[in-house]
C-alpha cells in the first residue's frame, strides 16, 4: 500500500453491521448532544468507492482514471482514491494544494480548467504540475508567459445538447479552430500532447461519445502533421454514479471501448484518461438531516370541509440544510430528493401532505414537495441516500450552520481488498449477478465481486465495428479510416509485424499493489 489511508481514518464495520446501524448510532448521539447544534451529517461508505473502482477496471480496462476533486473533496475520499492509484483532476490552486498535502505527486495531477488565473498557473509551474488544458488563444498566451514548460491538452467542443449539464458553450474549441490553435502553439514553442472533451453530465446520447472520440482522432492527426507529440486522450467526465441512471455506466463503457478500438486501437501509443467524479462518490454518501421547525398550513379549498368534516392541511417541515447548500442538485440537476424516515413508522399511522424546506428565508429554498409522510417532530431525522456528488463542502452557512461533518466507514473485506490481499474471483457470466458488493451496508462475501482485472496496456479486442451517423459537412471518409499509430516506435503491432496481441489477464498480485499500473504518464 502507498500509505495514504490508515485504519484510523475510518470506522471498521464488521459483518452484520450496516451503514444504517451506524447512522442510528450517530443520530442518537447528535440528538443527545448538549450543544444540540448538529443539524446534518454524512456517513460515507468507502467500500462503495473501492467497489466502483474495480467495476471501472473491468469495464474500461484501457482507461487511467483521474478523480475530479471539485465533486467531493472530503479527505477520506481523496485518501482512498490515492490508495487505489488514481490521478487527480484539479480546477484551481486550492484543489492542487489539497491533493499534494496528502502526498499525491505532481505527476498525477491534471490542471483541467480551460479558464485559469495567471497566479494559479504560476502556482502549478512552481509545484511541478505540468499537464494543463486550453481551448483558446488567450489561455495559450497566459501559459506561454507563466508556465512555458507546460504540456498542453486541447479541449474540443462536443454535442452536449441532450445532457443535463451543458459545457460546450463555455468550454471547448470547435474543430474549425483547432488547427489554428495547434499552429499557434507550435509557433510559441508550447508542446500540445493531447486532446480532451466532455459530453456533459447525464448524457443519454451514446453516440456523443463515439462522435467525440472520432473528432479527437481528427485533431490528433492535425497535431501530428504539425509536429506535436500527441499521446494523451482525455475522455472527460459526466459518468453516472447511480445504478438506476437513464443510461448505465456499463452501456457507456461498451460504446467507448468500441470507439477506442476503431480510432485509438491498443498499441497506438496513446494514453487514455477519464475524469470521474459522480461515478465514484454519489452512492457512497448518505445524509442525515434534522427537522429544525414545522408548521401546519390549512388549505383553503371551498367544499372540502363539508366533504371531509375538517379543513385539509399540509405540514411544512424546515430542515437544517437546503437548496443553497447540500441540496443544490434541486436547483442545478432538477432532482427531487426522497427522504427515508430514520424512525420506523407503523403502517397504521396516517399520512399527511408534506413538504421539506431549507433554513433560508427564501421562497425558492424548497427541497421537496408533494410528499406523504407520517406526523414528524422537531428533532426527528430524515435520511437521504446517494448524496455524495457536489454536496460535501457545500453546507449552508446561513443562520450559523457549519459545514457538515463526515463519518467514514468501510467493511473489513473492502479494507483487505484495498490492501491488495484478496484476488479477484473469476466469474462465469451466469453467476456474476450473484456477487455481493464490498460496501459495509450489504452482505459480504470472501471474494471481490468483479471479473478479471486488466492493466491498461493488456488488451486488444480485434477488429472493431462502429457505425457513425453521417453529418452534413463531416469528413466521413477520414473518420472511417483505420486509426494510425502516432508513435510507431512504441507500437507493438508495427515492431512485431503482428496486428493482434494476445489478450493477457493479470491478477492484482502480479501487478503489485492496487493501482500501481496507473501512476505517472
Amino acid at each position: 500500500m502507498a500509505g495514504y489511508l490508515s485504519e484510523t481514518d475510518f470506522v471498521m464495520v464488521e459483518e452484520g453491521f450496516s451503514t444504517r446501524d451506524l447512522l442510528e448510532e450517530l443520530t442518537l448521539g447528535a440528538s443527545q448532544a448538549t450543544a444540540g447544534d448538529v443539524a446534518a451529517f454524512f456517513v460515507a461508505d468507502l467500500g462503495a468507492v473501492v467497489r466502483k473502482h474495480f467495476c471501472l477496471l473491468k469495464c474500461l480496462p484501457r482507461v487511467r482514471p483521474f478523480y475530479t476533486v471539485k465533486c467531493n473533496s472530503s479527505p477520506g475520499v481523496l485518501k482512498v482514491l490515492a490508495e487505489l492509484g488514481l490521478g487527480f483532476s484539479c480546477a484551481n490552486k486550492a484543489e492542487m494544494e489539497l491533493v499534494q498535502r496528502i502526498g499525491v505527486p505532481a505527476s498525477k495531477i491534471v490542471y483541467a480548467n480551460p479558464c485559469k488565473q495567471i497566479a494559479q498557473i504560476k502556482y502549478a509551474a512552481k509545484h511541478g504540475v505540468r499537464l494543463l488544458s486550453f481551448d483558446n488563444e488567450v489561455e495559450l498566451a497566459k501559459v506561454v508567459k507563466s508556465h512555458p514548460s507546460a504540456k498542453m491538452v486541447l479541449c474540443i467542443a462536443t454535442d452536449d445538447s441532450h445532457s443535463l449539464s451543458h459545457l460546450s458553450f463555455k468550454f471547448g474549441a470547435s474543430l474549425k479552430s483547432c488547427r489554428h490553435l495547434l499552429e499557434n502553439a507550435k509557433r510559441s514553442h508550447v508542446e500540445v500532447v493531447g486532446v480532451s472533451f466532455h459530453v456533459g453530465s447525464g448524457c443519454p446520447d451514446l453516440h456523443a461519445y463515439t462522435q467525440s472520440i472520432a473528432d479527437a482522432r481528427l485533431v490528433f492527426e492535425m497535431g501530428a502533421e504539425l509536429g506535436h507529440r500527441m499521446h494523451i486522450l482525455d475522455l472527460g467526465g459526466g459518468f453516472p454514479g447511480l445504478e438506476g441512471a437513464k443510461v448505465r455506466f456499463e452501456e457507456i463503457a461498451t460504446v467507448i471501448n468500441s470507439a477506442l478500438d476503431l480510432y485509438f486501437p491498443e498499441g497506438c501509443g496513446v494514453d487514455i484518461l477519464a475524469r470521474l467524479g459522480r461515478y465514484y462518490v454519489t452512492s457512497a454518501f448518505t445524509l442525515a438531516v434534522s427537522i429544525i421547525a414545522k408548521k401546519e398550513v390549512l388549505l383553503d379549498q371551498p367544499g372540502r370541509e363539508e366533504e371531509t368534516g375538517s379543513t385539509p392541511k399540509t405540514i411544512v417541515y424546515h430542515l437544517g440544510e437546503g437548496v443553497y447548500g447540500i441540496f443544490n442538485s434541486v436547483l442545478f440537476d432538477n432532482t427531487c430528493p426522497t427522504p427515508i424516515l430514520q424512525k420506523k413508522s407503523s403502517t397504521e399511522q396516517p399520512l399527511y401532505s408534506s413538504s421539506l424546506w431549507g433554513p433560508v428565508a427564501d421562497g425558492s429554498d424548497c427541497v421537496a414537495e408533494g410528499l406523504w409522510l407520517p406526523q414528524l417532530h422537531v428533532g426527528d431525522w430524515l435520511v437521504f441516500e446517494n448524496m455524495g456528488a457536489y454536496t460535501v463542502g457545500m453546507g449552508s452557512l446561513f443562520g450559523g450552520t457549519q459545514t457538515c461533518r463526515v463519518t467514514y466507514a468501510m467493511s473489513r473485506v473492502a479494507w483487505e481488498a484495498l490492501r491488495g490481499q484478496l484476488l479477484p474471483a473469476e466469474q462465469d457470466e451466469d453467476t456474476e449477478g450473484m456477487c455481493k458488493p464490498l460496501s459495509c451496508g450489504w452482505e459480504i462475501t470472501d471474494t471481490l465481486c468483479v471479473g478479471p482485472v486488466f492493466t491498461p496496456a493488456s488488451i486488444i479486442s480485434g477488429a472493431a465495428h462502429a457505425c457513425l451517423e453521417e453529418k452534413e459537412g463531416r469528413q466521413t471518409q477520414v473518420l472511417l479510416e483505420p486509426a494510425i499509430c502516432f508513435q510507431s516506435s512504441r507500437c507493438p503491432a508495427k515492431t512485431s509485424g503482428c496486428s493482434e496481441i494476445q489478450e493477457k489477464l493479470i491478477t492484482l498480485s502480479e501487478a503489485g499493489s492496487l493501482g500501481r499500473c496507473f501512476c505517472g504518464f
